[in-house]
């Protein structure tokens, strides 16, 4: 597949580092930065060209004329419009999206219409990453909460306590503890490492387990492996940028919220568009104001400024002071390792957030939600099953039939609004909405093969 990245910035650049490690792929990046893409061709298989990825030539020059798609990720909306409607006019580009992140275009359908934009798909990485914090929020002691076909099933990771009632067991006591409730374990990390989630294998304390579950079920499951957290009440938002703004937002009508916002121009604007939130002018990594700000009684602090040096530090501190759990947005990978092993309960990174999001629209099959885990190391996607028993390798197969790598498990089935956690006698029907767990993202491309209506 031909794809076409214009814009090399956190996003740009991660998507690249992505699609350009799967052999099926043929990418080629645009920005203006000729050093950034000098960078960027040092360290992956993709082609360069430099220039301003709205203009016709430059387009021309990518190869938008063979691309398969396009990816409009620079920084500036217009620019991003622009490009997906030159490649569609001029080249007939069959797939274009862009990054749109001003809620004035995106909140008009009529502009993306039939009559409208030649902009297939847009997507809002602001919006991505606080529907992620707000999902972990709602969710207390997860560190990861991801939706498939349409909610009814979650991916949830959730770090294993000592009190947990699992600890120490097998994972097919989970049957027993929870006889009602279909879970699947799809994924265990243990120091940094797979540990391969069979029947026998051991809980232990502080391993990171990735289960499958229906929505209603989670907090059953995550019972059996710590203890019951209390709701999050007590909202503290460091940053009254767009993300801290959105968040602020939603949960301002069920929860008691403040925003720390230290530019004071920012911090009377968002006071006049919030309506029970109290907004603060200051440093959120100031002690002293954490302090008469009562930080010790915050269920979450959530550090959301542009700035990933003062979200470390402003949530290290904050726990340190008291706060029941602390989130921090960073997008230095490198950065993200050395939180993990920090204080800060939860590192996000807003380019794993957005990428997922992305690779639904790269993945060859009806690839309709992916996720990225594990840094991107791992992946968890949700495929439609088409054809009948002579057109497809799965249709009428039991999952213990169908021949999936190593590594790579199928964790639910969800037919129709039935959802069954999958075991090796589970049949395969067309229709189906099928969720695999891939330890190993090297395996893809055999995947997206066993899920294409006419297999080569």
């Amino acid at each position: 597949m031909k794809i076409l990245i214009l814009g090399a910035g956190q996003v740009g650049r991660t998507a690249a580092d992505h699609l350009s490690r799967e052999e099926a792929n043929e990418v080629t990046v645009v920005d203006v930065n000729e050093e950034v893409l000098r960078d960027l061709q040092d360290r992956l298989d993709v082609r360069t060209v430099a220039g301003n990825a709205a203009h016709p030539t430059v387009l021309e020059s990518a190869g938008a004329a063979e691309a398969d798609i396009i990816v409009a990720l620079t920084s500036s909306d217009e620019v991003n419009m622009m490009a997906c409607e030159v490649a569609f006019t001029l080249f007939r580009t069959p797939t274009k999206i862009a990054r749109i992140r001003a809620a004035d275009y995106t909140s008009r359908a009529a502009l993306f219409g039939a009559e409208g934009l030649s902009v297939d798909v847009f997507i809002n990485p602001e919006q991505l990453v606080t529907e992620y914090v707000e999902r972990l929020i709602y969710h207390p002691g997860t560190l990861q909460v991801l939706d498939f076909a349409d909610g009814k099933v979650r991916l949830v990771g959730v770090r294993a306590q000592r009190d947990g009632l699992l600890v120490g067991q097998s994972l097919r006591e989970l049957a027993r503890h929870l006889p009602k409730v279909e879970v699947r374990v799809v994924a265990i990390y243990r120091d940094g490492r797979g540990v391969a989630p069979e029947g026998d294998t051991l809980v232990q304390e502080g391993d990171e387990i990735f289960f499958l579950a229906a929505r209603h079920d989670i907090r059953r499951v995550m019972s059996e492996l710590r203890h019951a957290d209390d709701p999050a009440r007590r909202i503290v938002i460091a940053g009254g940028g767009n993300i801290g703004l959105r968040l602020a937002t939603t949960l301002e009508p069920h929860n008691q919220v403040k925003i720390i916002e230290r530019d004071a121009r920012r911090a009377r604007r968002i006071a006049e568009l919030l309506e029970n939130t109290i907004v603060l002018h200051g440093d959120a990594a100031d002690e002293e104001l954490l302090i008469e700000e009562n930080i010790d009684s915050a269920d979450v602090f959530a550090a959301l400024t542009n700035s990933e040096e003062a979200n470390i530090l402003s949530a290290m501190l904050a726990k340190r002071l008291g706060a029941r759990k602390a989130i921090a947005l960073i997008s230095k990978p490198s950065y993200t390792e050395l939180v993990e092993s920090s204080s800060i309960d939860i590192a996000i990174s807003p380019q794993t957030v957005t990428i997922g999001s992305l690779l639904a629209y790269v993945r060859r099959g009806d690839v309709v939600r992916v996720h990225a885990l594990k840094r991107g190391a791992a992946e968890a996607l949700e495929a439609i099953v088409h054809g009948d028993e002579r057109s497809s390798r799965v249709v009428g197969k039991m999952v213990g039939q169908i021949p999936l790598p190593e590594g790579v498990s199928i964790g639910a089935v969800v037919r129709g609004e039935e959802v069954i956690m999958a075991h090796h006698d589970t049949r395969v029907a067309a229709d189906d909405h099928v969720i695999l767990f891939l330890a190993d993202r090297r395996h893809l491309e055999a995947v997206e093969r066993l899920f294409l209506r006419s297999p080569r």
